[in-house]
């Protein structure tokens, strides 16, 4: 009877653990994202992470009557790829990201984790 109840245990905790994992370290999605960057910044209370918004070009419709801009709200954990996108605020950039299901507090309060930073293109200012 002791050796059933070892044998459901260890059963459980392996679905427990594979439902973690699904749910906050699995790669749902990944991809290429451009647009202007908006702004990026190291916040948060206990956990400090890199957020960012990069607006794409074109508009789309939310609601429809209501057209605003296509904003991609994302976060970074690598430092090296936050210390490029700090120095591109402003610029046209291309990223690489990966999308998760759920979010962590250690890596950010999006979904979409930016990995690699793919093409930086300063915009120049437009004569009259």
């Amino acid at each position: 009877m002791k050796r059933i109840w070892i044998i459901i245990s260890a059963v459980v905790i392996l679905i427990l653990i594979g439902v973690f994992y699904y749910r906050y370290y699995y790669v749902f999605g990944d991809g290429v994202k451009a647009g202007t960057m908006n702004y990026f910044v190291h916040k948060g209370y206990v956990f400090k992470t890199y957020e960012g918004r990069l607006i794409q070009s074109g508009i789309r419709s939310q609601v429809q009557g209501n057209i605003g801009t296509n904003e991609f709200m994302f976060s970074v954990t690598d430092p090296k790829v936050a210390e490029k996108l700090n120095r591109s605020a402003g610029a046209f950039i291309e990223v690489h990201y990966k999308e998760y299901l759920h979010t962590l507090p250690w890596r950010g309060v999006s979904e979409f984790v930016v990995d690699s930073v793919i093409t930086v293109t300063p915009v120049s200012p437009v004569q009259p």
